[in-house]
């Protein structure tokens, strides 16, 4: 039996948790994720995680912050003027908005704090800065020719 490797396209099913056990994502209900082992589709965590692992495996990978979605950056947080933005725009806590580079780019952003003056908006992701925990089952390997 041969172990998941770099190229490698798996499948697994997965529960993502943060360290308290609040679940921020699971497959369950839903077809196992695929990806390709070290293309950069998942957080490198997972994939460094899954290396080894053979067909039908259950694994819990702890994977700290600076190998999920980093840290949170400081940069990523802007004060707007209050008067800057639209009367129709919702300001509550935790509201999730868009907001577009000055290249073009659409960036979400999520409020944080509201003053009589300033909005705060933050375009880390919500995962930032925390540790996670993944419980995955491996379901299959396509394995790349060595």
């Amino acid at each position: 039996m041969t172990g998941v490797k770099n190229g490698d396209t798996v499948r697994i099913h997965y529960t993502g948790k943060l360290t308290d056990g609040t679940v921020f994502d699971s497959s369950e209900g839903r077809d196992p994720l695929e990806f390709t082992v070290g293309a950069g589709h998942v957080i490198a965590g997972m994939d460094a995680g899954l290396e080894g692992m053979g067909v039908g495996d259950k694994k819990t990978l702890e994977i700290p912050c600076t190998e999920a979605y980093g840290p949170i950056n400081p940069a990523a947080r802007q004060d707007i003027p209050r008067e800057g933005i639209p009367a129709d725009i919702p300001l509550d806590l935790g509201t999730q908005l868009q907001m577009q580079s000055p290249d073009g780019q659409v960036l979400p952003v999520t409020v944080v704090e509201v003053s009589d003056d300033t909005v705060t908006l933050d375009a880390n992701h919500f995962l930032a800065g925390k540790d996670l925990v993944f419980d995955v089952e491996l379901v299959s390997i396509n394995t790349t020719a060595a």
